[in-house]
């Protein structure tokens, strides 16, 4: 199969949030006075048109909308958004379309306003079921919120994921399988569970949560997760997803997988195999600059091409989060070298 001929995917990243959470590391910031949609949507597809230069027009097979919160976007906006993505991109007839949604952002009409656009799975961000968790996380929803959006979710498509986390500051281990256990009841047919982790340059690094889990409890709490999931007929096939059969995010496994592709949206990096090499994109992270720079025609504020020397290790560090490895020949179709060089 030639490069043009191969699919690719397409991440579209909205950075802002109604507040920053205390954990969070991504490239994502508060709404605060408001956002001018319509200049960062604009800006997004003319970042569409320069990575379909470096691409080509390629068939697209799946598309994420995250974030940031993309559920704060207005009806209006995603359908001019997806006007005109539909008109610059090739979209496989199955695409899997997936925007993220923060329950406390959760209207029942602007889900099926998505929904009438095009999207066709959500993936929300619940985290936990327990208040009190939930406040400790700073999340700005409570556990009746998160279910009234999963039920909504469930109303308008069949395929559904639910990030949930464990080892939360003050939760004990029965508190960790309490969670579990109303996840798998949830409907919802992909469950994304991360153990919280504090990173660097966020506020709960700054200032450690009190409570938080010690090692050895948060393991048995990921043990209990892996369990709890594994009987109720979720496949852990990826080092955080577990899905009900024939639900694995196809998004996520071209990522896992070393496919292609494109990253358009403040702080979004793409992965572009061209005729030359591996080509690495990365936008810049700051919205109002990242509009700017869309603006005056300036678009990957870094673009370089992945060395042969280190692909055995970008390959690697993407196919080893799979549970079922990945066909030898895979290494030789992704990057175009022989395998003796692994």
């Amino acid at each position: 199969m030639s490069v043009a001929d191969k699919p690719i995917a397409l991440y579209v990243h909205w950075p802002w949030c109604v507040r920053k959470c205390p954990y969070c590391d991504f490239n994502s910031h508060a709404i605060g006075a408001g956002v001018d949609e319509a200049g960062y949507i604009q800006a997004l597809l003319q970042d569409v048109d320069a990575a379909v230069e470096l691409a080509g027009r390629r068939p697209v097979s799946s598309v994420f909308f995250g974030g940031g919160t993309p559920s704060l976007m207005s009806v209006q906006g995603f359908e001019t958004l997806m006007t005109g993505l539909r008109k610059r991109l090739l979209f496989a007839e199955d695409a899997e379309i997936t925007l993220e949604a923060n329950p406390g952002t959760h209207e029942a009409a602007r889900f099926a306003g998505y929904v009438a656009n095009g999207v066709n799975r959500f993936s929300i961000g619940v985290q936990s079921f327990d208040d009190e968790r939930l406040k400790a996380l700073g999340r700005i929803h409570n556990r009746r919120q998160a279910l009234e959006a999963v039920e909504t979710a469930l109303t308008l498509v069949d395929n559904l994921n639910l990030d949930v986390m464990y080892a939360l500051p003050g939760q004990s281990l029965e508190g960790a399988a309490q969670d579990a256990l109303t996840a798998v009841k949830s409907g919802a047919t992909h469950l994304s569970f991360y153990e919280l982790t504090i990173e660097e340059g966020t506020a709960f690094y700054k200032r450690e949560p009190a409570g938080l889990p010690d090692g050895d409890t948060a393991a048995e709490m990921g043990e209990i997760v892996g369990t709890t999931l594994a009987e109720a007929g979720f496949e852990h096939y990826e080092v955080s997803g577990y899905a009900k059969p024939g639900r694995r995010c196809r998004h996520n496994l071209n990522y896992w997988t070393f496919g292609d592709y494109i990253g358009v949206g403040a702080g979004a990096h793409g992965k572009i195999t061209t005729e030359g090499g591996i080509l690495r994109t990365e936008r810049r992270a700051n919205p109002l600059l990242y509009m700017d720079d869309a603006v005056n025609g300036r678009f990957a504020s870094q673009l370089s091409f992945v060395l042969a020397e280190s692909l055995p290790f970008e390959f690697m560090l993407n196919v080893l989060r799979l549970y079922d490895g990945v066909p030898v020949t895979l290494w030789e179709a992704t990057t175009g070298l022989p395998y003796e060089v692994i």
